[in-house]
């Protein structure tokens, strides 16, 4: 079936001399070609979801791999992952300057030499095979990995990436009730690599051992290994709210209904407390509950 539009996803840790120009250029650009999303551009790099036509999509990629200022920035050797849209993922474009372009606040860190080696899709998908001595860290928010995560997760229930530095103590107690922890591989993931690549930083500056970190995120794992080791949906910050990334047949669904635990992907905003949280609820309790939920969007 055609696909009229298309998601992109991307980052990089970079040095950009002068962030606001590149903003700039990126917002005209974006704005030529009628696509909508986000763009975080910083001293330390470019952190960025588009959706647009697929023909303005690849318009876009080439854009990054030929301007001057992009190749200057490195932005020419970024791995871009990609996914179907629905011509509605975002209802605006946002390109902002920030001091970082994933806000953990744990000061600065030279990216390229203090993260974690890399584990590529298909040799975590290896070790899965192999029974490699390993876990899984997941450090999205807990409201992500309730619709999908990989088989041997660790989930401290972190309500946002930036509570990580103060939640050092909570990972070290999770951790060590694992029987033999210390010979274990830790693998990092979150959906695109981003938050992996600085948290490796933190967390190799606190002493953890044996980290890696999931090359491009879990996009390219559920890309390249399909219905594999990493069950359900994956949540992603657009009013798609999830996506398969590539067609799966037969589906383990993990999702569970908030109130009646019924199996479900479906995510609303929940306004019975504050600030409002994003919940998985089935349309029937939707529908009971309405009161307080309402249809989960952007921005």
């Amino acid at each position: 079936m055609k696909v009229d539009f298309a998601v992109i996803l991307f980052y990089k840790f970079t040095n950009i001399a002068n962030p606001k120009a590149l903003a700039a250029l990126h917002r005209e650009k974006c704005q030529e070609l009628g696509l909508k999303g986000r763009v975080i551009i910083a001293e330390e790099g470019i952190n960025a979801t588009l959706e647009g036509r697929v023909e303005s999509i690849a318009a876009y990629k080439d854009f990054l791999k030929t301007d001057a200022a992009n190749i200057a920035a490195g932005f020419d050797r970024i791995t871009v992952k990609e996914s179907d849209g629905i011509g509605r993922a975002f209802p605006k474009l946002s390109v902002k300057v920030r001091d970082e372009v994933v806000t953990l606040g744990a000061g600065r860190f030279d990216v390229e030499k203090e993260t974690a080696p890399e584990v590529t899709a298909a040799e975590l998908q290896k070790w899965y095979e192999t029974d490699e001595d390993f876990v899984v860290l997941d450090l999205r928010n807990d409201y992500e990995i309730a619709s999908g995560k990989f088989e041997r997760t660790v989930d401290i229930g972190l309500k946002n990436f930036r509570d990580l530095p103060a939640r050092i103590g909570d990972l070290r107690k999770e951790l060590e009730k694992i029987p033999n922890i210390r010979g274990k591989k830790i693998v990092p993931v979150c959906t695109g690599g981003i938050r992996c690549e600085k948290a490796t930083c933190l967390l190799k500056r606190e002493g953890f051992e044996n980290l890696y970190q999931l090359k491009d995120g879990i996009h390219t794992y559920i890309a390249e290994n399909p219905g594999k080791h990493f069950k359900g949906t994956l949540f992603v910050f657009d009013n798609r709210m999830t996506t398969d990334v590539v067609p799966v047949s037969g589906k383990n669904i993990i999702g569970r209904c908030f109130f009646c635990d019924t199996a479900t992907e479906n995510y609303c905003s929940d306004d019975s407390v504050r600030p409002s949280r994003k919940i998985l609820c089935c349309e029937k309790c939707f529908e009971v509950e309405g009161a307080h939920l309402r249809e989960a969007v952007t921005f």
